[in-house]
């Protein structure tokens, strides 16, 4: 009995330092590196963009591209993924796995938005004139939470799986 015991003691003790495997409960719930799945499907945002989440859903990202001008929105959207969620950011970073390279989006308010917030952020670099589907991950941080969502364009619509 008291080694059933010793037993149960040490799988309890190994659960609680493991967490028994549940998520973390901070909003940051991507990191820059991890890998879209094909578990969860947003179809294309609000702009014709593609979705990613932050923060679990509590926030979404929408990145849009326009390859004549080389320049790159991303949009904040809400849980409900259409309607824009301002943050008070000054920017975000947009990373692109292929070709690797990064972009620094400004804060651009939609009209309406209060002083400080944004849901619109906007920067240019001359990769984005390739036209081809890209993926990558836009990281920034809300009101000292850092956030990081990862998206990836599909051949024929904008949309993302992920996690």
């Amino acid at each position: 009995m008291k080694l059933l015991l010793n037993g149960f003691g040490c799988t309890l003790l190994a659960l609680s330092i493991a967490g028994c495997g549940s998520p973390p409960s901070t909003p940051a719930a991507k990191s820059p590196t991890a890998e879209p799945h094909d578990e969860h499907d947003h179809g294309a945002g609000p702009h014709g963009g593609t979705i990613g989440e932050w923060g679990g859903g509590a926030y979404h990202i929408e990145f849009t591209v326009d390859h004549d001008k080389q320049e790159s929105i991303v949009y904040i959207l809400g849980g409900d993924v259409k309607t824009p969620a301002p943050i008070k950011a000054e920017k975000l970073t947009l990373s692109i796995n292929e070709p690797a390279f990064q972009v620094e989006l400004a804060a651009q308010p939609l009209e309406g938005e209060a002083a400080g917030e944004s849901s619109r952020f906007v920067g240019q670099h001359e990769s984005l004139g390739k036209v081809q589907e890209f993926a990558g991950s836009i990281t920034g941080e809300v009101e000292g939470t850092p956030y990081a969502g990862d998206f990836k364009e599909e051949a024929g619509h904008h949309d993302v799986k992920v996690k």
